[in-house]
């Protein structure tokens, strides 16, 4: 799985072409090397960047000596600055993958930057965060959201980190850029100016009723809501596995840096898991069978 994870992604990092940096001494550890470490440690729960230097340095310093060389500072800041360059690794990834692109869900789900007490007295993030619902705890939390946009069968293709306070609506208009055919979405979603916008780029939303209680078509959001399964199985991923509540960092870059780390791991997987035949492909846990 490694050695497939590398190839993968030195592939994508030739076929982006051009120069990372413009000067500097070239690293001791490649960033096709980073990059892995990075994307299998999410997979395999090394969400904290000692315990990912300690695992690889530990077990397989074989196939990256580089990391037995190199302070962990070092390490850090080399993969917290190639985050735009992992956004293009995963572009080139999605283009290598089958997925469904005329049927997309959008979904979100919370990040909350400390717990709810310490909120007002919290310094991190701020102006950035705010206050918002977290609708299946029941409670308000102080932090973001993780937006995102889901092609069957379980494929993330496009994600947005924003205020806790930003209304799914407005975020779903430029998630489903590019998207065309049927676009999927909760009661929170439910909003006619967004499906007129929608109707003007060719989209069509489905989405219950905003109200459950006044809902007057209950077998059609009963049925909807069996369609979303799917999206919620892969947030549900991101939580789990990937830890992508879990907000280790102090500034909105280092935090966009990691979101995309753990997304990339996920899709990469995924697509480690139709190269090797596996069905659903979604069901991450065959790769480590």
């Amino acid at each position: 799985m490694i050695i497939s994870a590398f190839c993968i992604i030195d592939d994508a990092l030739t076929s982006i072409g051009g120069r990372i940096r413009r000067a500097g001494p070239t690293p001791t550890v490649s960033d096709a090397e980073v990059i892995t470490m990075e994307v299998i440690g999410e997979f395999l729960g090394l969400d904290h960047d000692n315990h990912l230097m300690e695992f690889f340095r530990g077990q397989y310093g074989h196939f990256f000596p580089g990391i037995r060389r190199i302070h962990r500072t070092t390490f850090v800041r080399q993969a917290a600055n190639l985050w735009r360059v992992k956004e293009q690794v995963w572009r080139r990834v999605l283009d290598l993958m089958s997925f469904e692109g005329g049927f997309a869900m959008v979904d979100s789900i919370p990040m909350p930057v400390c717990r709810f007490a310490r909120a007002y007295r919290c310094r991190l993030f701020r102006p950035e965060a705010a206050f918002g619902k977290d609708h299946v705890e029941r409670q308000t939390f102080f932090g973001f959201r993780l937006h995102a946009r889901v092609c069957w069968p379980g494929v993330v293709t496009e994600f947005a980190i924003e205020p806790a306070n930003t209304a799914e609506p407005e975020v779903a208009l430029s998630l489903a850029a590019g998207t065309t055919g049927t676009l999927v979405g909760d009661r929170g979603y439910s909003a006619a100016w967004l499906q007129e916008a929608l109707a003007r780029r060719r989209v069509k939303l489905i989405a219950p009723h905003k109200s459950k209680k006044n809902d007057p078509f209950p077998r059609l959001s009963r049925t909807i809501a069996r369609i979303r399964y799917r999206i919620e199985c892969t947030l549900a991923q991101l939580v789990g596995r990937f830890q992508v509540k879990r907000v280790r960092t102090r500034d909105l870059w280092h935090l966009a840096s990691r979101v995309m780390r753990k997304v990339l791991s996920h899709t990469l997987m995924i697509l480690l898991n139709q190269k090797a035949g596996n069905s659903p492909s979604i069901r991450l846990s065959t790769l480590l069978a």
